[in-house]
């Protein structure tokens, strides 16, 4: 019997966990002596309306009973944030370097802050809150209300944080100012205003911060190429400097490599120039394609299977990526996607077997599958070398 799929939201947002943060709000009420926090009616409420609401409602529906709880026992907005720092676990192991991003039911707490303290005279009390927040549950958010309403205010103490002891509030500091932040509210801000901030972090020595100043730099590179290609020349050359000097800081070698490549992958699936030269690839390198087979029907559900050998006149690096044409329920081919084959090193004229599948999935969550023709063009430095038709059956 097949298992039965849990939903996220249903993961993230439970009885258990409402149960969870209630019981800490009671205990913090408790201990400024205020003991009428009806825990079992919030609890109550908040589960009443779950079964209706997707993942981020979720996050409102809390938010907004912690509003009416804590205004029916006489709280303001300062004395309610009290209660809710006092209800916050213990800070995030501060020891780790990665994938630590805390429990999504502190998320209210944050939207809590952004929705009813984004005043000017509750500004510093609520940054200040923020900062301890993020430290359980990223505020990356609810940063960016701030970010909007209180631009040059904000940005100052971000950054400040950005040389914060603690790895979470400095990642806030990229992640809440990037231009493209998914499932988060948009920032009203020139994208080149964070850059010093990104300049303080780029040497950080925590995966989960660089990680995002390279998603932040990929963000840019979307409306801005020669910008971003621009910072990163920058820090190489910054870094090679405090290197040789034996300054800091400065960032290892394979770390400042992840960071370029990261934050210049769309570049280099756009078949950038400027991006391949920076990652040191020869976009004009002569490569050969050998003996291409490919499925030509591909039954709905299977994969498409393709084959091919390449080779070079010249040892070179090339960044090899196929692209699939999909058919939309009009019968056009407008819609595209770049997949990574690999990067590699090729030794003059030797040949290289290069076999890989797609699966075409029936059902997926990111996209539709229709029936009917589709394209498929391999691409080698940014150039497309090969294209060729397939039949979805």
């Amino acid at each position: 019997m097949e298992k039965e799929k849990v939903l996220l939201k249903n993961l993230l947002f439970n009885k258990e966990k409402v149960e969870m943060i209630a019981n800490a709000i009671g205990e913090a009420c408790k201990s400024k002596k205020i003991n009428n926090f009806d825990k079992s009616s919030f609890v109550k409420s908040i589960l009443n309306e779950f079964p209706e609401l997707e993942l981020k409602a979720r996050i409102t529906c809390i938010t907004n009973n912690l509003k009416k709880y804590f205004e029916f026992i006489n709280l303001d907005y300062r004395k309610s944030v009290e209660i809710l720092l006092k209800a916050l676990p213990p800070e995030l192991d501060n020891s780790k370097t990665d994938d630590d991003f805390g429990d999504f039911i502190y998320a209210p707490f944050n939207e809590f802050v952004a929705t009813y303290g984004l005043t000017e005279k509750d500004l510093d009390f609520s940054l200040d809150a923020i900062y301890e927040m993020t430290k359980r549950f990223s505020a990356e958010d609810a940063i960016r209300y701030f970010i909007n309403k209180f631009p040059s205010e904000t940005l100052n103490r971000l950054f400040i944080w950005s040389e914060d002891k603690n790895y979470h509030v400095r990642r806030l500091c990229s992640e809440g100012t990037r231009a493209k932040l998914p499932w988060s509210q948009k920032i009203i801000l020139n994208y080149k205003e964070p850059i010093q901030i990104l300049d303080n972090l780029y040497s950080d020595k925590t995966r989960y911060v660089t990680r995002s100043v390279a998603n932040h730099l990929n963000d840019i590179s979307k409306n801005d190429p020669e910008f971003v290609i621009q910072i990163l020349e920058k820090w190489i050359q910054l870094n090679k400097k405090n290197k040789k000097l034996n300054e800091k800081p400065f960032q290892t070698e394979d770390e400042l490599d992840f960071i370029v490549k990261h934050a210049l992958r769309t570049l280099v699936k756009n078949g950038d120039k400027a991006a391949l030269k920076l990652l040191g690839i020869n976009p004009e390198v002569k490569i050969k394609i050998g003996k291409f087979t490919f499925t030509k029907q591909v039954e709905m559900s299977k994969n498409l299977e393709f084959s091919f050998n390449i080779s070079a006149l010249e040892n070179c690096s090339i960044v090899l990526d196929y692209i699939i044409f999909f058919q939309n329920h009009l019968g056009s081919l407008k819609s595209k996607k770049v997949f990574k084959i690999k990067n590699l090193k090729l030794e003059k004229k030797k040949v290289i077997k290069i076999e890989k599948k797609h699966p075409m999935r029936s059902e997926m969550t990111t996209r539709k599958l229709f029936r009917g023709k589709h394209k498929l063009l391999l691409q080698m430095n940014g150039e497309i070398k090969k294209e060729v038709s397939f039949e979805l059956i």
